[in-house]
Formats: C-alpha cells, sequence, structure tokens
C-alpha cells in the first residue's frame, strides 16, 4: 500500500487482494470482484472512461434520485444473502446491504495495518465499528478492543464475524450505545486508550432515537476523545466519507484538540487502485494524530 505525499495531503492506497478488487471505473460507476461474485455500483467520483468495454456482473445497485440515498439491488440468483471472504487476516460476512454497501469498506486497509502493528494488550476504542473487521485486525494483534456502534444489527454482524474468524473468545467488548453517550462517560470515568478509530456517518440515529449530524455533532465528540488519550498513546484515526468535506477541514478540528500531545496531525485522502490501469479512485478522506 503506497502512500505518497501531495501537497501536504497524504494518500492511503488499497490494493486489490485475493478477495476483493476495484476491477474498473468511470462514466460514474464502478466494478468490483467480492469473492466470487461481481459487483457494479454507482460511484460520482469516477468521471473519466472505463477502460474495458464490457462490464459481466452478478448484481448491480441501481441508485436513487440523489447521492445520500435511495435504489435497490438488481442481484442474479446465484448471489447468496452472505458469503464469506477475508480481509487483513480476518474473515468476515460479505452482503449487498440496502445501503449500496458490501458489508465492509476495502479502502480502510491502510488503517487496519495501523492497528495489526499494535503491540499486544494495547486498548483500542473503535467508534462506529460497524461489521467488526477493525476490532478484529486489532484483536488478532492481541489488543484489548471496544467496538461500539449504535446499530444492534451491526453489532450482532461483527459478533457473527468475530466467530468466523475465531476470535471469538478475545477480549471485545461488544457495546450497542451511541457514541457520544459511551464516549462521555469513558472520559468521566479517567479511562484512557492506545488507539481511537471512528468512522462516523453524515446522518444518523442512536438506539434510544438520538440523532447524529457530522458537522455539528462532531466536534464535541472529538473533543471528548482527545480527552480519552495521553502521551504514551499511539494514535487517533477519523475518516469520513462526507465528500462534501476537505480533510484539511478535518485538520483544522483535530489539530488545536491534539495541540497539548506529542507527534502531529496528518491529513488526507483515502483511495482504492484500479486493477485493471492502476487508477485511484478516491473514496474518502482521514485526519490522523500519530505519537
Amino acid at each position: 500500500m503506497a502512500s505518497p505525499v501531495q501537497a501536504g495531503l497524504e494518500i492511503l492506497v488499497a490494493d486489490p487482494t485475493p478477495d476483493f478488487a476495484l476491477i474498473d471505473s468511470g462514466h460514474g460507476r464502478k466494478l468490483e470482484r467480492c469473492g466470487p461474485y461481481r459487483f457494479i455500483r454507482p460511484e460520482p467520483q469516477a468521471m473519466w472512461a472505463p477502460a474495458l468495454a464490457d462490464w459481466q456482473a452478478d448484481g448491480e445497485f441501481v441508485g436513487g434520485s440523489d447521492d445520500d440515498g435511495g435504489g435497490r439491488w438488481r442481484l442474479n440468483a446465484n448471489v447468496p444473502p452472505a458469503w464469506p471472504i477475508e480481509q487483513a487476516g480476518v474473515r468476515l460476512h460479505a452482503q449487498c446491504t440496502p445501503f449500496r454497501h458490501l458489508g465492509f469498506f476495502p479502502d480502510m486497509a491502510p488503517h487496519w495495518a495501523r492497528l495489526a502493528a499494535l503491540p499486544e494488550g494495547a486498548q483500542v476504542l473503535n467508534l462506529f465499528g460497524y461489521t467488526g473487521v477493525a476490532s478484529l485486525v486489532a484483536a488478532r494483534a492481541g489488543a484489548q478492543v471496544v467496538h461500539v456502534d449504535a446499530s444492534k444489527k451491526a453489532v450482532e454482524q461483527a459478533r457473527a464475524n468475530a466467530a468466523l474468524s475465531g476470535l471469538a473468545d478475545r477480549p471485545i467488548r461488544w457495546i450497542t450505545e451511541d457514541a457520544r453517550k459511551f464516549v462521555a462517560r469513558e472520559v468521566r470515568r479517567g479511562r484512557r486508550y492506545d488507539a481511537i478509530l471512528l468512522d462516523p456517518p453524515k446522518f444518523g440515529r442512536g438506539p434510544d432515537g438520538e440523532v447524529w449530524d457530522l458537522t455539528t455533532d462532531l466536534p464535541a465528540l472529538l473533543a471528548d476523545c482527545v480527552k480519552l488519550l495521553d502521551g504514551d498513546s499511539r494514535f487517533l484515526i477519523l475518516t469520513t466519507y462526507a465528500v462534501r468535506l476537505s480533510a484539511l477541514a478535518l485538520e483544522g478540528l483535530l489539530a488545536p484538540l491534539a495541540a497539548h500531545l506529542p507527534g502531529r496531525v496528518q491529513p488526507g485522502e483515502m483511495a482504492i487502485r484500479e486493477e485493471t490501469r492502476g487508477t485511484l479512485l478516491p473514496t474518502a478522506i482521514f485526519a490522523r494524530w500519530a505519537a
């Protein structure tokens, strides 16, 4: 995974793996391989022409009228509800979700690599943990993990992935709760972590109906997250898929909050390398504090 630096922004690149690849992209769509199946999904940032003339796929997600939601899958009869794949040394159930995702985010691979390099016994907090790949990578490396997500279904899927990976007995606390409430309570308890990963959505709801809005709620949550770090902590990584934001905006938010800690804050973009010609497809932005 290459990490070139351009104009002060680090670019984290996820390369193809045996169980996942971006095969081709262009004209607002992308063709992917996930396990034994091929899928087509909308991708507004693929503004170029595709390399291949004919895309053969087992399913396609047809988007709604806007970028933020709606649409449905059109799947061939051979596509099951879920199927096992491996990423970053852990196994998980891939699936065609109603939100156009495949049950995991392959562009997170560079972040998974940092988690895999943590020392034995490291304390890791994974907020908005979704189906748990990051939590499992950290647990496999010997970390003690707290996995938090407001969706009971997502936490159940994460636990199922832990069982599939043979990691069900690892020290992972599975928490179904609003991230803001949980982190505020951890601050009051005086807890600390060696590493924090948070991947908040643009909008969402907690298990008790709490409303989450990224641009209004992130600053307070991030300020509390930094209070869970100290001079011996390793890193905090904030990722967002809200493409209307800038990585520089995330840096501007995180840098003053982490000014009392050693190390530095690095903003950047995340991308997946296309298998056919090596084109980098941008997917998300991030800001990282690292000691």
